[in-house]
């Protein structure tokens, strides 16, 4: 079955000093595969290897994925001071002072307020067991992410279907009625030459030829044929279990085309009325299509 590109997922797992990493990841629609992945300084080498995982599970939408650790001994980063900056700052606006005759003080405020002076130490260098310890956390979350993705896409595989069956249902009210367009179109235009002429035709095998192949222009035979095998194709489409949102993107405009067709050349109330039906049908399964992998 269909999957939808709507999804959520979240793991968690101990790591050392009493920490806590956690992996979240959500996705929504989106045309193509887009992705969005935030890593701890540390794990940024690795930002490949998690894209490649995410494009092993995903086909489309906007994936976003987030790894962050929380808490342990080991949470906070210290401070380092460089005194060696600090001094070279404060010489430099001792000499501006005196050489533009200045007031005032120079007070720690001031210098700690430079760029550089107090900055976070530098975080420890890649840890391969770290790496794999959140590899193994991002495939369970993606995992998650499949299994709502899946779930929802169950759901709206039914309803997709439910709305086709019920173009079926207009379709077929279209095959009865559609006999009769041309023989009704024929008689129409018959009588509404009758009424121009005011008399007898002075080629009536002619005119009756001339009516025969305007009035054979509104059969929608093929049209009906057309859109049958457009909505078996769908159906067939919603029961695959891969990628198939652009797949049924297409088929639903070949479907417009031809209920299109069939309401401009039908020129009958019965079937007009069908295919207003069946073009609001059409919107809403375009609607539900836009969250289809």
């Amino acid at each position: 079955m269909i999957r939808s590109m709507t999804g959520f997922g979240r793991r968690q797992g101990a790591w050392s000093g009493g920490s806590v990493i956690i992996v979240e990841v959500r996705s929504v629609n989106h045309r193509f595969l887009e992705t969005s992945i935030r890593l701890p300084k540390p794990l940024a080498a690795h930002e490949d290897r998690i894209k490649k995982l995410i494009q092993a599970q995903c086909a489309r939408g906007r994936i976003d994925l987030s790894v962050v650790a929380q808490g342990g001994r080991g949470g906070s980063r210290p401070l380092q001071l460089d005194a060696a900056l600090a001094n070279q700052y404060h010489q430099a606006l001792r000499t501006l002072q005196r050489s533009l005759k200045l007031g005032g003080t120079i007070d720690i405020g001031l210098i700690a307020g430079f760029r550089d002076i107090i900055v976070l130490a530098e975080q420890p260098a890649d840890d391969p067991k770290l790496a794999k310890a959140v590899e193994r956390l991002v495939r369970q979350a993606l995992q998650d992410l499949l299994g709502m993705r899946k779930k929802e896409g169950a759901l709206l595989g039914k309803d997709l279907l439910g709305r086709l069956s019920t173009m079926h249902k207009f379709a077929d009210q279209i095959k009865a009625k559609a006999p009769t367009v041309a023989p009704e179109s024929f008689e129409r235009m018959k009588a509404r030459v009758g009424k121009l002429l005011d008399a007898d035709p002075p080629d009536l095998p002619r005119l009756h030829q001339e009516l025969a192949v305007y009035a054979d222009r509104s059969d929608i035979t093929e049209e009906l044929v057309r859109l049958d095998a457009h909505m078996i194709q769908f159906e067939q489409t919603v029961q695959r279990a891969d990628s198939v949102g652009k797949t049924l993107d297409f088929l639903l405009q070949e479907m417009g085309r031809e209920i299109n067709t069939i309401g401009s050349k039908a020129n009958d109330l019965t079937i007009t009325s069908s295919v207003v039906q069946m073009k609001t049908e059409l919107e809403r399964l375009r609607e539900q299509i836009q969250n289809v992998e």
